[in-house]
């Protein structure tokens, strides 16, 4: 796009020019043998298996863009995405977008927004490699993630076993601070304002978590009490959650619960979009990870904080 109309909007600038320009000068790894221009691209599989996921975002409904910059929700949309990756104990090598936006938008916008995709994707050594781009009321963005799981197994929600440790690996709570404090309109706290917009996930610690004989496995995406449902359901087991363990989370985020008259538990229990790992292990986790829990024998399968049920909500719901 000429440097003279930075104003052009995508209907102005039309499909094939506006997807030239996401592509232009990217650099692509080696693990990409053919990308973006063609019918499909070409991804390395060294393993012989790929580890394939999806997620979506939808204006309004899981950001915005008074709060967020076409640059961060890019940067978000790639990394809930390798999050999940991890989570199978898988490396990530590439994604697939499909965009939706109204018209009217600022072709510039969509360049940031890719420009953010690309920015995430390097800090894992992957590559966009594809996608779509089409009209749509609001913006929408649809991301697919592939990944190698270089000769291990996967590790599965299914696999806990009762004596088993329960650790994580990331911080919790943050992004729920961060949403709240922006919501009521507290002052301060920018650090947790900006993970709310970017998420931070710990890159490389689903593989690690893997070598080290991880039983189980998921991102925390929902909640972490709903996401440890899913694996003690599963599994067929109980999971026993330590407040003790989670203190150096409940402590970052105390004072914005403070401001706003909120419970700081809640936000690390039930708070999603912080996209940490929690993994059950037959003996200590690796470093980088924190013990905060126990795998029970229990029937039916359930999760409780310190040996009771959680008052509060366990996460977030779609629907």
């Amino acid at each position: 796009m000429a440097a003279e109309q930075p104003d052009r909007t995508l209907s102005e600038s039309g499909e094939f020019a506006v997807i030239d320009r996401l592509v232009a000068g990217r650099r692509l790894p080696a693990s990409v043998l053919l990308g973006p221009g063609d019918d499909a691209a070409v991804v390395a599989s060294p393993d012989g298996r790929t580890v394939v996921c999806t997620d979506m975002l939808v204006e309004h409904r899981h950001f915005r863009l008074d709060w967020s910059t076409p640059h961060d929700v890019g940067r978000k949309s790639i990394a809930q995405n390798a999050a999940d990756i991890e989570a199978m104990g898988a490396r990530t090598t590439a994604f697939v977008v499909g965009f939706g936006a109204p018209g009217d938008t600022v072709t510039e916008h969509a360049v940031e927004l890719a420009d953010g995709m690309w920015h995430e994707a390097g800090l894992l050594g992957a590559a966009i490699v594809g996608g779509d781009l089409v009209a749509a009321p609001q913006w929408v963005i649809s991301v697919a993630a592939l990944g190698d799981l270089d000769g291990r197994d996967p590790v599965r929600r299914a696999g806990a076993r009762p004596g088993d440790i329960v650790a994580v690996a990331g911080d919790l709570g943050r992004s729920e601070a961060g949403y709240q404090v922006r919501l009521h309109g507290a002052g301060g706290f920018e650090a947790l304002r900006r993970r709310h917009l970017v998420p931070e996930p710990p890159y490389g610690q689903g593989a690690a978590a893997a070598r080290a004989g991880a039983t189980s496995m998921t991102d925390v995406s929902d909640g972490l009490l709903a996401d440890l449902g899913h694996v003690a359901a599963a599994s067929g087991v109980g999971i026993d959650v330590s407040l003790a363990g989670l203190a150096v989370d409940v402590d970052a985020v105390a004072a914005a619960a403070a401001a706003v008259g909120a419970d700081p538990r809640q936000w690390v229990l039930g708070g999603g979009e912080d996209h940490a790992l929690v993994a059950t292990f037959p003996v200590a986790p690796p470093p980088g990870w924190r013990v905060i829990g126990t795998v029970l024998e229990r029937a039916p399968a359930s999760v409780t904080v310190d040996g009771a049920a959680w008052a509060g909500k366990p996460g977030w719901e779609s629907f």
